[in-house]
């Protein structure tokens, strides 16, 4: 085997490789050699066929399996021999004219991961924006369970009703006169004041009593879900059957004992602890940002630009799905399209921060261990029907690269945790609108980042999923090499896929164990039929 260097610029690399046509033969001979026991053929017995007549059958088979086996081989000499650290897949090509029995002839280009010295450590400092949880924040807690456990009993004959009473009514819709579709219902529990119902419906409902008919008149929203109702005017008939009030709350031990809590006290202990845990998630997020710019301004290095384009598309498909959502999608589309560039240093700079995650990780012994792995396969088949957990289960411990992904976001906080733990922090108490504002501050400080106004309002370029708003899987980014589709297909969810992390890399490792294939254009004919 031959492997000849063509090209060495930056991070870009390429390669002939020329596989002998003995070698790929050789392979041939001896998988004739190993299934020619096995199989049958009329007027033989078992075993006994005659290599020549396999051969006949399963030659063109046997082959394509031995070229792509000797290919494979050829990548994982290529990587090892010139310690490459692939970013990508590799791109390997066939040469045009190869036949049975000639030398196998290939171009493979590639980009490899930069070179990172081991940053230094030192100097980090951080400030923790710390809320405190008072006593009027629980009451409010407490107050929202009770709306949703509020009771209801008959007014008085003739009571009038007013906000936060609950009204029974029937109705029937009309838009210019017709009734529409699903503009009629009967006994239908109708609380004032709740904001349940379209704009207007329920204020003009004030002040009825029981055995009262109306009809009111609203305007349905813009974006109401009904195409055909969108900005309609439309009328109701109302018919008022019932008014109720509100039973009295009083948080006690009996309306905790009513939420299958023993006392009061521990309803409000496991509220505080809730809203602690609310508080601490918006500290970390603000931490994590500022240790990110930090790191940001600190390191510059090259970063391979097929890992970038990658990045690019992925939040790049994110704003386009989300700007179709939006009430103008056009003004949405152009709004996005005109900071395309800073998406892009975005994209750029969430690669050389996960890049750089994953050196200081790797470089002070962060792993993530065989139990929390398990326990993150678990979590995960969760989100499948569950005839597909098992399937799923175990498609990721047979896909290093779907393991990889799965992985990489509690790589990726452990690598923080572990930057927390070596930062010098103060902390500082402030209020929870003082810490959001914070949070939006750092949002904009990055340079790379675009105007506010142009922010997807979900996870793509600014969420803390993963490496806050910045950088892509830590682990991932260095870990893999490839981004190779899984062979098999993962089994489909109950819904849409949960926010998986930003960037899909594959290892470097992998890219000895799963070489690609050669393009279509240019691969040796089809298998034939065995």
């Amino acid at each position: 085997m031959q492997i000849v260097e063509t090209s060495n610029e930056g991070l870009k690399r390429a390669y002939t490789v020329t596989i002998p046509a003995a070698d790929i033969a050789a392979r041939v001979d001896g998988e004739v050699k190993k299934i020619a026991p096995q199989v049958k053929m009329p007027g033989f017995r078992p075993g006994k066929v005659p290599a020549n007549l396999v051969r006949k059958m399963h030659g063109a088979q046997i082959h394509q399996e031995a070229l792509q086996t000797s290919i494979r081989e050829a990548m994982d000499k290529l990587v090892i021999d010139n310690k490459l650290r692939p970013a990508m897949q590799p791109a390997v090509a066939l040469t045009d004219g190869y036949d049975e029995g000639k030398d196998a002839e290939l171009t493979v280009e590639l980009e490899v991961l930069p070179t990172i010295e081991a940053p230094a450590l030192d100097g980090l400092k951080l400030e923790k924006l710390t809320v405190p949880v008072t006593d009027s924040e629980v009451d409010e807690a407490i107050g929202r369970i009770a709306q949703g456990q509020k009771s209801f009993t008959d007014a008085e004959e003739g009571a009038v009703a007013k906000d936060g009473d609950q009204l029974i009514i029937d109705f029937l819709g009309k838009v210019d006169g017709v009734a529409f579709e699903g503009g009629a219902a009967e006994d239908t529990p109708l609380e004032l004041g709740a904001g349940r119902f379209i704009p207007g419906f329920e204020e003009q409902l004030v002040g009825v009593k029981a055995g009262d008919e109306k009809v009111i008149t609203v305007t349905f929203p813009a974006d109401y879900q009904a195409e055909n109702l969108k900005g309609k005017e439309a009328t109701f008939d109302i018919t008022v059957k019932a008014v109720k009030v509100a039973g009295e709350f009083e948080a006690n031990d009996e309306f905790a004992k009513m939420l299958g809590l023993e006392s009061i006290e521990q309803l409000r202990g496991l509220l505080r602890g809730q809203l602690e845990q609310e508080t601490a998630g918006l500290t970390r997020t603000q931490m994590k940002r500022a240790l990110l710019d930090q790191l940001a301004a600190g390191h510059d290095f090259p970063v391979p630009p097929s890992m970038v384009e990658a990045e690019f598309e992925q939040i790049w498909q994110q704003l386009q799905q989300e700007a179709q959502g939006e009430e103008n999608p056009e003004d949405a589309l152009k709004e996005i399209e005109a900071e395309k560039d800073d998406y892009r240093k975005i994209a750029e700079r969430r690669v050389r921060l996960g890049l750089l995650l994953s050196e200081i990780g790797q470089a002070n012994g962060v792993q993530v261990s065989n139990q929390e792995m398990e326990m993150l396969i678990r979590q995960a088949a969760q989100q499948y029907r569950e005839q597909d957990r098992q399937r799923f289960v175990e498609y990721i411990r047979n896909e290093p690269l779907a393991a990889a992904q799965l992985r990489a976001p509690l790589y990726e906080d452990k690598v923080v945790d572990f930057l927390f733990d070596k930062a010098e922090v103060s902390e500082r108490e402030v209020t929870k609108d003082e810490l959001q504002a914070a949070i939006e501050a750092e949002e904009g400080a990055a340079e790379t980042k675009p105007a506010k106004k142009a922010a997807p309002k979900k996870k793509a370029a600014k969420e803390d999923a993963s490496v806050a708003d910045e950088a892509p899987v830590a682990e991932a980014a260095s870990e893999t090499a490839t981004e190779e589709k899984p062979k098999k297909a993962a089994p489909k969810k109950k819904a849409a896929a949960a926010d998986e992390a930003p960037a899909a890399e594959a290892a470097p490792e992998a890219a000895a164990e799963e070489a690609p294939a050669p393009k279509k254009k240019a691969a040796p004919k089809k298998k034939a039929e065995g």
